[in-house]
C-alpha cells in the first residue's frame, strides 16, 4: 500500500511538473508569435505610408521615375512576403529581412532627392510623412529588438534541462531573431 502511493505521489508529481513546464513553453511561444506580430504591424505602417509619400515626390521630382518606381517595386516585394512565426525557418526570416532592406534602401534613395528640390523640403505634406516615416523605422527597430528578447527568452527554455526533454517530446523548436542585414557594420554613404 505504502509503495503504491509513492508511485502514485511520484506520478502526480511529474505530471504537475510537465504540464508547468509545458504551460511555460507555450505562454513563451505565443509571446514571440505576438512579438512578430507587432514587427509586422509596424512593416506594414511603412508599406502604407510609401504611396502617399512616393505621389507627394512625384509633384516635385516627375524625371525622378527610376528611383519611384524602385520605392514601388520594393514595397510590392516586401508586403508579398508572409511568415507565419509559428513555422519560421532561418531562410524565410531572411528572405524578409531582404525584402524589408531593399524598401529601406529605397526609401534612402527617395529621401536623399529631397536635397535636390528645395521646395519639396518646404511642402508641409512631405515634410509630415517623412517625420511619420522616421518615427516608423525607430518603431520597426524597437519592434525587432522586442522581438528578438521573446525569442531569446524562448530559445532558452527550450534548451535548459529538464525543459530540452520536454520541448523535445512535446515538438517545441528554437525561434530564428532577427540579425544585422548584411553590411550593416558598415556607414552608409551620403553622396549628393
Amino acid at each position: 500500500m505504502k509503495t503504491i502511493k509513492s508511485i502514485l505521489l511520484a506520478l502526480v508529481a511529474t505530471l504537475s511538473f510537465t504540464s508547468c513546464t509545458y504551460n511555460k513553453l507555450v505562454e513563451q511561444e505565443e509571446v514571440v508569435a505576438q512579438k512578430w506580430a507587432d514587427v509586422q504591424t509596424q512593416y506594414q505602417r511603412r508599406a502604407d505610408l510609401i504611396p502617399n509619400l512616393v505621389n507627394t515626390v512625384k509633384g516635385y521630382a516627375a524625371h525622378e521615375s527610376e528611383t519611384l518606381q524602385a520605392v514601388v517595386e520594393a514595397r510590392t516585394k516586401a508586403t508579398q512576403i508572409t511568415i507565419d512565426p509559428a513555422n519560421a525557418t532561418p531562410e524565410q526570416i531572411a528572405a524578409f529581412q531582404a525584402a524589408q532592406g531593399e524598401v529601406s534602401q529605397a526609401l534612402g534613395r527617395l529621401l536623399a532627392i529631397t536635397e535636390a528640390y528645395p521646395d519639396l523640403k518646404a511642402n508641409e505634406q512631405f515634410s509630415e510623412l517623412q517625420a511619420q516615416l522616421e518615427g516608423t523605422e525607430n518603431r520597426i527597430a524597437e519592434s525587432r529588438r522586442i522581438y528578438n528578447d521573446a525569442v531569446q527568452t524562448y530559445n532558452v527554455s527550450v534548451r535548459k534541462f529538464p525543459n530540452n526533454i520536454w520541448a523535445l517530446i512535446f515538438g517545441f523548436e528554437k525561434k530564428t531573431p532577427f540579425a544585422a542585414e548584411a553590411g550593416a557594420e558598415k556607414a552608409p554613404e551620403v553622396q549628393f
